[in-house]
């Protein structure tokens, strides 16, 4: 079972939300944080909530779709810590908007976001991680990752993509002690619904109800570090609905397509 302590975890989307949780939980658990967003006086809040020494917390401010800043952020990284433990990609953002309105640069967008930056990073990191011979990356996807669903096209695709490349960067790793953990959560209570892109690219603005009745951002943190400690190669958080429409899809898929159907646009 892994232990944290002295862990170097480096996160993304640290400002706020599941990031914020997960850095604060980490540094209860003796980790030393980077801490990434692009809102650096965000950061820097966390940071002193974490109570952790200066020098055993980064923070590491970037838009992690600027991706020629991705080397360059890891080289810092390993300057100040001289190694790269785990690498929680957890910057992402949402969508509500139907295909047929959707315009392809939003599209891109969420692929840049929740797709594409985690690779770039990845790419960055996995030399260091191959030159210890060690690392883990935690990977926040989501049930979107498994299911389709209105008005998530892109985020959908985008969730779906990551399974893809990293059950094949674990398979091409494995050898190297490198681990990869994708974590899939459902409804949690944040800010992704109000931070959400609409067909034109702006935000959602609305808080969506099953998103204001899901797990908090603390329970679903203290999850994934169960998961992560416990080296699952993927993991479902959430409410009992969320949860079974895996299942669903995997045994009886017909009857899930029925539901998803039906389902109330949010």
């Amino acid at each position: 079972m892994a232990d944290f302590k002295d862990k170097v975890v480096w996160i993304t989307g640290a400002s706020s939300g599941i990031g914020e949780a997960l850095a604060l939980a980490l540094a209860k658990a003796g980790a030393q944080l980077v801490l990434t967003a692009r809102r650096a006086e965000e950061l820097e809040r966390v940071k002193r909530l974490t109570g952790l020494p200066e020098q055993d917390v980064m923070v590491l401010p970037m838009d992690v779709t600027q991706f020629d800043e991705a080397a360059p952020a890891a080289a810092k990284v390993i300057q100040h810590f001289q190694r790269i433990d785990y690498m929680v990609h957890n910057a992402g953002i949402s969508q509500r908007s139907y295909v047929k309105d959707t315009s392809l640069e939003v599209y891109r967008r969420l692929m840049d976001v929740d797709f594409f930056s985690t690779v770039a990073l990845t790419k960055a990191v996995l030399p260091y991680m191959l030159q210890q011979q060690g690392g883990h990356f935690v990977v926040i996807s989501s049930v979107a990752g498994k299911i389709g669903t209105p008005m998530r096209s892109g985020y959908n695709a985008a969730k779906h993509a990551l399974h893809g490349f990293y059950d094949s960067l674990r398979a091409e790793s494995h050898d190297s002690h490198i681990k990869v953990t994708l974590v899939c959560p459902g409804y949690i209570k944040t800010n992704v619904s109000v931070n959400a892109l609409n067909e034109t690219g702006q935000k959602h603005g609305k808080m969506d109800e099953n998103q204001e009745k899901g797990l908090s951002a603390q329970e679903c943190a203290a999850r994934i570090v169960e998961a992560v400690r416990h080296e699952k190669k993927e993991v479902y958080i959430g409410g009992f609905t969320e949860v079974a429409a895996v299942y669903l899809k995997r045994f009886w898929p017909a009857l899930l397509y029925r539901m998803v159907r039906k389902q109330a646009p949010q």
